[in-house]
């Protein structure tokens, strides 16, 4: 039976590369990569030349199967994505249950993560935090993960990508507020920024300087003293969904009850009550 190794790799500079992430992918029989000619370059850095397979979210069901039989057969596989730790937003997850399942070993050979870096640094309260990823591409179900973001007090982080950063934030500022945000971006390379501001300042701001690299949103929760009124805060969603998605009052207070866990009835009632005044 052979291991599968979880290697974490740089986000942006070589340096990050720890010497114990460079001898596992030495040692091992063959790297399970997301894209070779990423990876290659990294191998080629620390010289270490090493066979690979692609392994990513459009064959990892396939490919998967595949690399579990050859760690059945003892041989041993480190699995790295383009950056940072692999199983994050990334198919290698997958990957780890396919493992598990099979009863193969499974160790991690931790590295940089881009989500810790910015948290890091974004001056926002690192407490308690909770990683949201990547937000869908679909209005609808975006628009419903926000929803369900409302009353949340943590920390929250976001990936982005550049072509959907504006949208995002426009979104975000429609469902949560003016709230305040960090968007951390090209971690550790040499165009590494930090922009600090509101919602509505961050929106502002990138419809002048159209977006650049990859994105770390870092979110700021909803202040614990505003958390004590769970009916006001589910009547206060209902009307939004009202007022600005035109949907009737029974589907908004319904809508509002699923994220909230209010009854429907007592929010439908709130709204009733409001439009008669």
């Amino acid at each position: 039976m052979g291991k599968l190794y979880v290697v974490g790799t740089p986000i942006g500079n070589l340096g990050d590369f720890s010497p114990r992430a460079a001898e596992t992918l030495a040692a091992v029989d063959f790297i399970a990569a997301e894209d070779t000619r990423v990876t290659v370059k990294l191998l080629n850095h620390f010289g270490i030349k090493k066979p690979m397979v692609i392994y990513q979210k459009f064959n990892e069901r396939e490919q998967g199967e595949a690399i579990v039989a050859r760690l059945c057969a003892g041989e041993n596989c480190a699995i790295v994505t383009d950056a940072g730790m692999p199983c994050i937003s990334d198919p290698g997850e997958t990957l780890v249950r396919l493992c598990v399942t099979a009863g193969i070993p499974v160790e991690a050979v931790p590295g940089p993560s881009a989500l810790v870096t910015a948290l890091a640094v974004s001056g926002l309260s690192v407490s308690r935090f909770t990683f949201e990823g990547f937000l869908s591409v679909k209005h609808s179900s975006r628009m419903e993960h926000l929803r369900s973001l409302i009353r949340e007090h943590r920390t929250m982080i976001f990936y982005e990508a550049p072509h959907k950063l504006l949208s995002t934030l426009r979104d975000m500022y429609a469902v949560l507020g003016d709230k305040n945000v960090v968007l951390v971006r090209e971690l550790t390379k040499i165009h590494e920024s930090a922009w600090r501001g509101t919602l509505s300042e961050a929106v502002a701001y990138h419809e002048a300087n159209p977006p650049k690299g990859e994105y770390v949103l870092i979110l700021e929760g909803m202040p614990e003293e505003e958390t004590s009124d769970p009916l006001g805060d589910a009547v206060a969603l209902a009307r939004k969904l009202a007022d600005e998605e035109n949907m009737p009052l029974s589907a908004a207070a319904r809508e509002a009850a699923k994220l909230s866990g209010c009854a429907k009835g007592e929010i439908y009632q709130a709204l009733l009550a409001e439009r008669e005044e």
